[in-house]
């Protein structure tokens, strides 16, 4: 089979239904990047054109999802931006309720930054006050997540007290790779999620990380997911986005900054 390359147009129309299905916006840079992660399926189906794909994700909603899970595949690691999680060790020191604390990681990937978040919880709080949701649009991702398996070279970045505690290294087949203690990943919690969907069977949350995740989106992208995110927040809590991210020109006024990039509901 001779290699398969993707046209103007087949590009044009591959971002169009992913911005439609996900609202994530793809620049002429990323061309190369969806010809790449796209090509297996090209193998797979032993098809002669990207065109082909293209009318396979329009009429089969098994392979749509196939397709966007290639492309909302991300970085992730634990204990990344360690300030937000020292900003949250802050805040769970000091919280004093009676109502379970409830924390929503809305971009969580494979699960690493509601692991790093359920580690300060389970120190810091009784076992019954706290509970961790992780949601991402890739259903693989999601399966990964809630399997708690990761290369040991992602230890690295947790500390000595939580890697003794929390995870438990492998042997034979799973030999350099460790998992997620099961008493911590009882309290959390993955599905797959939508963001430009309104999620009210969530229920509302302390806290939402969503980091990482509106630099793929146009400013009315973001906004419509943040106003989303607000359905479940109630008035005190917490939105946490990347460092590298802001919420310039979006016109949110529910939002106040309470630094960098830690935001309050008024």
């Amino acid at each position: 089979m001779s290699l398969v390359k993707i046209t103007d147009q087949e590009y044009q129309k591959f971002t169009g239904l992913i911005f439609d299905e996900i609202g994530i916006t793809l620049n002429e840079h990323k061309k190369t990047l969806i010809e790449s992660r796209f090509y297996k399926r090209i193998i797979h189906h032993e098809l002669s054109s990207f065109e082909e794909y293209y009318q396979i994700c329009l009429s089969n909603n098994h392979e749509k999802i196939e397709m966007l899970n290639l492309i909302t595949t991300n970085e992730t690691y634990f204990f990344r931006e360690n300030d937000h999680f020292d900003y949250l060790k802050k805040y769970l020191m000091q919280y004093q309720n009676d109502m379970k604390l409830r924390i929503w990681s809305a971009a969580s990937s494979v699960g690493a930054e509601a692991y790093s978040i359920a580690m300060h919880c389970d120190t810091l709080l009784p076992s019954n006050m706290w509970e961790v949701i992780g949601s991402d649009i890739n259903n693989h991702v999601i399966k990964k997540a809630r399997m708690g398996l990761y290369p040991i070279t992602w230890s690295e970045k947790i500390t000595d007290e939580y890697r003794h505690k929390y995870c438990l290294k492998g042997k034979g087949k799973y030999e350099g790779e460790f998992l997620i203690d099961r008493q911590l990943a009882k309290n959390v919690r993955f599905q797959t999620n939508n963001l430009l969907e309104i999620n009210h069977s969530l229920g509302y949350f302390n806290i939402v990380f969503l980091r990482n995740v509106l630099i793929y989106f146009n400013d009315e992208t973001r906004k419509r997911v943040i106003q989303n995110l607000l359905q479940n927040m109630k008035s005190g809590s917490l939105l946490i986005i990347s460092q590298t991210e802001n919420l310039n020109g979006l016109e949110i006024n529910e939002l106040e900054q309470v630094q960098g990039s830690i935001f309050k509901v008024k």
